[in-house]
């Protein structure tokens, strides 16, 4: 399969810039993964789409302040972005970006506290060293700055930190929201509970590569990033219990269908798992897990759009999407969102 068959083109006006409020007061484009016209709704018209017995799998990793700003020994300035602690027991060893040089062994100044580049590795990513008892997370906390995807055209505003988040969000580690979740408000999801819509929570830390395009010509021949998640015993228990009775798991988000269908791919088949994860879905792959999927729209030639042809097929993909941009839906994290839904708009 041809890299370029995921490609489209998106007129740049529709990039959601900035997001909508109320969160959701967002556009939600409703349809059968198969077939059908799709329809126009509103994700806050989700407890009247979804029906009891439903389960809804959500996200619930927390994106931090990702980006700060370091001083060289010559005074140069350097930024830092944080992926991930490479022990998290300690907390002080960390994978990072640095914007310009910084050689092993150099020491950079942040706010105070020195970090010592251990290493540089083949893509592009160096482990800095903290010193012993730093509380990274605290320091983020305290200096950094949301690190919004590059194709929002604007510095991140003390907003962002409430806006780029999820309203459920609880694990810190991601430097990119779950961005379907961000449409979830706590009175609709109380409203989906009442309607005897279940819900159930994974963890996915995302990192910077969600936002790579597939960069080889063939689909197959790409390697994807790698991400640590966690799909614990009560959320199998609660997709056991969903299918038994007959409802669809319906995931919030693309990490939340690559959480579960890791867990799903186990040897001994769907069960709790933990650890990291590369599962690269694409057609003519499909569900072990997942019935059905809310997720914003996706860059062109995204391991991201390939994951949603899983569920829809490469044509029909295209055809929802030209139906999207005809109808000037906003498009990417900020953006709205589509449902992908057995059975279509009831």
């Amino acid at each position: 399969m041809d890299t370029s068959d995921f490609d489209y083109y998106l007129p740049r006006d529709l990039i959601a810039q900035e997001p909508i409020e109320p969160r959701d007061a967002a556009r939600l484009l409703v349809a059968d993964p198969l077939a059908g016209d799709p329809a126009h709704r509103q994700v806050r018209d989700l407890d009247a789409l979804l029906r009891p017995g439903d389960l809804l799998v959500m996200n619930r990793t927390r994106v931090i302040p990702a980006r700060l700003s370091a001083s060289t020994p010559t005074g140069g300035e350097r930024e830092i972005l944080l992926i991930t602690p490479l022990d998290p027991a300690a907390g002080e060893r960390w994978s990072v970006y640095i914007g310009g040089k910084a050689r092993p062994g150099m020491v950079l100044d942040l706010h105070g506290v020195p970090v010592t580049v251990e290493s540089v590795h083949e893509d592009g990513t160096r482990v800095v060293t903290f010193p012993a008892g730093v509380h990274v997370l605290d320091l983020a906390d305290r200096h950094g700055h949301i690190p919004l995807p590059p194709y929002i055209q604007r510095a991140d505003r003390p907003a962002d930190r409430d806006r780029y988040q999820t309203v459920f969000a609880d694990r810190p580690g991601s430097v990119a929201a779950p961005t379907a979740g961000l449409h979830l408000t706590t009175a609709l999801l109380d409203r989906l509970r009442v309607r005897g819509v279940k819900t159930a929570f994974v963890e996915l830390a995302i990192g910077p590569g969600t936002f790579k395009p597939v960069d080889t010509t063939r689909v197959e021949d790409y390697r994807i990033h790698s991400e640590r998640g966690d799909c614990p015993a009560a959320t199998v228990d609660a997709v056991r219990a969903c299918k038994a009775r007959g409802g669809r798991v319906i995931a919030v988000g693309t990490t939340s269908v690559r959480t579960l269908e890791t867990a799903a791919r186990q040897p001994g088949g769907l069960g709790p798992w933990q650890g990291w994860t590369a599962l690269y879905l694409y057609p003519p792959q499909t569900m072990q897990v997942v019935d059905g999927l809310l997720t914003n729209f996706h860059l062109p030639q995204s391991s991201l759009l390939m994951l949603v042809a899983c569920l829809t097929g490469t044509e029909r993909l295209h055809g929802l999407y030209a139906h999207a941009i005809r109808d000037r839906y906003r498009f990417y994290s900020y953006g709205d969102t589509m449902l992908l839904l057995p059975g279509g708009c009831p």
